[in-house]
């Protein structure tokens, strides 16, 4: 009789700790806090010089698990309208059907198909990029920046990118040579756990 006792108890003991072990192994997911994530891009003119410029209020979602990095995923998304290069007049030439065709294309995004931890704080990520109507496969490294909890009692993850793309891949062919074609971008985000 002891013996069954103890073979239940021992059972449920089993069960408790596999139904903790699974729920904390299920991954978190983070919102972007806008006011402190950048999109910044710099451009060549002329191919003589850059000229910078970035994306106000980025949006999106990381899905981040810590036992299981390949469960990851980040979604980043930015209105096309939001360009600002300090510059009113170029911002809304960049806006106008030469460049970003807001209008057309109001909407840049990246999405995660594949994430993989290459080491300690960088990941190796694959994603779906959507720029002015044309979508591509990218690659890219992501590392991350930093996490913890903020005074709010929230808790915050940080992560940057930086990588080049070529806006003809995209259809945004306008003004070749006075702009160039290589568009380098830093992403740098902070997230807040959902």
């Amino acid at each position: 009789m002891k013996t069954r006792i103890l073979f239940f108890v021992g059972i449920n003991i089993i069960i408790i700790f596999f139904n903790i072990s699974v729920s904390t192994a299920v991954e978190d997911t983070y919102k972007l806090d806008p006011v402190h994530s950048s999109i910044v891009f710099r451009i060549k003119h002329l191919g003589i010089s850059y000229v910078y410029g970035r994306f106000h209020s980025p949006e999106g979602v990381i899905k981040f698990d810590e036992g299981n990095p390949s469960n990851g995923f980040v979604e980043v998304t930015v209105k096309a309208s939001d360009i600002d290069t300090e510059n009113a007049d170029r911002d809304n030439h960049l806006r106008s059907a030469d460049f970003f065709d807001v209008e057309k294309f109001p909407r840049i995004s990246f999405k995660s198909r594949d994430v993989k931890m290459i080491k300690d704080d960088l990941y190796e990520v694959a994603g779906d990029m959507e720029l002015h109507g044309v979508t591509r496969k990218i690659l890219i490294n992501i590392t991350r920046t930093g996490s913890g909890e903020d005074p709010w009692g929230g808790f915050r993850v940080g992560a940057e990118t930086t990588f080049t793309i070529k806006r003809s891949d995209y259809g945004m062919t306008g003004m070749m040579g006075i702009v160039g074609d290589k568009v380098e971008l830093t992403i740098s985000i902070e997230a807040v756990k959902n």
